[in-house]
């Protein structure tokens, strides 16, 4: 059963390129069946989380925390009564705008892009399901609903001015409702996100040695976790150990997110998912307590981790192989592959370039950003990049 603020299949505001319906599968299942069968979210699996993607095999990359985000956002919205297959859409596609080399390439696109607009991966992957994945034969995109579109344009909450150009493109077609919260649904995608990487960024930094477990013990929530396990299983080993730690670390956001949505749902008594959109705040979010914990816990992150000496070495040597493909390609465009010329051919301006560059470079996994570095400047950085590998 679903709750009367649930986003329903039926009652969706449909596509912009109307279509049969499927026998079998809602819109929203059919939404997130195209997102997996996506180009760009196979290309995740060697693109940046935190390490470099070749670091190592165990390390999270887009891919794998994408798929973790969706486990999540499945638990809390079925909990919570939403639709399960939109709240997965969402979640599986909220990372697909990311460029190479994570956050560090998002930051370098957006300071080439800053005098046509700028680069933002939310908005980018708005473009990519609504344009750049061109394989069907009557549209350009996916043609997704309007309803995971909106959770992918603003899942985080209302756009604020300006809007991020690619988004406004495609927003001024499509209008999305950009000024409003998102559904429960998107909302739980985003909080499944900040639950899925508070959990995984410290399995990932154990394993990469940035810190131990015992530093970890200290901290908030983590203390609490830490010494449950030790009353439980006395001389576990330390890999048994910090799993079972870490794993009742995880089960406390969850709970968390879902005890505060149930007590705020009540209170707030929606019977649509407008009075969701119209709420005027987010529904779905930590309790304040536990949020002053996760502070934090992510300033612990931010300085062990994110910014670790060879984290930051790594950083500085992707930042210079992006700020040394654009030019080029923007001087010599004929480096793109042939199936981006046509778009080369017709763009109108610096401007239209430059948003056809910034599509062609934030497509790229890391290892072909790395290996078309090479390929135009004669320069191979893999040395200096297994060189500040973490491990």
């Amino acid at each position: 059963m679903h709750a009367p603020f649930a986003c329903l299949p039926e009652t969706s505001r449909g596509r912009l390129h109307p279509e049969e319906e499927s026998r079998f599968r809602s819109p929203f299942q059919r939404d997130r069946d195209r997102i997996i069968h996506a180009s760009a979210f196979r290309r995740l699996k060697h693109k940046t989380q935190v390490f470099i993607e070749h670091e190592g095999d165990y390390f999270r990359t887009r891919l794998t925390h994408s798929i973790e985000v969706a486990q999540v956002a499945r638990t809390v919205a079925a909990a919570l009564g939403l639709n399960t297959d939109l709240t997965e859409a969402v979640a599986l596609a909220h990372d697909l705008g990311h460029p190479p080399f994570g956050h560090t390439g998002e930051e370098a696109l957006d300071a080439l892009m800053a005098p046509h607009g700028g680069f933002d991966h939310n908005a980018q992957a708005i473009r990519i399901v609504t344009s750049l994945e061109r394989h069907y034969a009557d549209w350009d995109g996916l043609n997704l609903t309007w309803e995971t579109l909106e959770g992918i344009a603003k899942h985080n909450g209302p756009v604020k001015a300006p809007v991020p150009y690619a988004l406004a493109g495609y927003n001024a077609r499509h209008d999305l409702g950009l000024h409003s919260h998102a559904s429960a649904e998107a909302q739980v995608a985003a909080l499944s996100d900040d639950i899925a990487y508070s959990h995984h960024d410290l399995h990932d930094g154990l394993r990469a040695e940035l810190f131990s477990t015992d530093e970890l013990a200290e901290l908030p929530v983590l203390g609490g976790c830490f010494a449950a396990v030790d009353r439980l299983y006395p001389g576990l080993n330390y890999y048994r150990r910090r799993h079972e730690a870490l794993r009742r670390f995880f089960g406390i956001l969850v709970e968390d997110v879902i005890d505060l949505a149930r007590a705020t749902l009540a209170d707030l008594a929606p019977r649509s998912v407008e009075d969701i959109r119209q709420a005027g705040r987010m529904v779905i979010r930590f309790s304040d307590p536990l949020w002053a914990d996760l502070r934090v816990i992510r300033e612990f992150l931010f300085h062990r981790m994110y910014r670790a000496p060879k984290v930051v070495e790594m950083r500085r040597i992707v930042t210079a192989a992006i700020n040394d493909l654009f030019p080029l390609y923007m001087a010599a465009p004929d480096n793109l592959p042939r199936q981006w010329r046509k778009d080369v051919a017709e763009a109108t301006g610096e401007t239209a370039l430059a948003r056809i560059v910034a599509d062609y470079i934030a497509g790229m996994t890391d290892r072909f950003a790395i290996q078309e570095h090479a390929r135009l400047t004669g320069s191979d950085i893999a040395d200096r990049v297994r060189a500040a590998q973490v491990v």
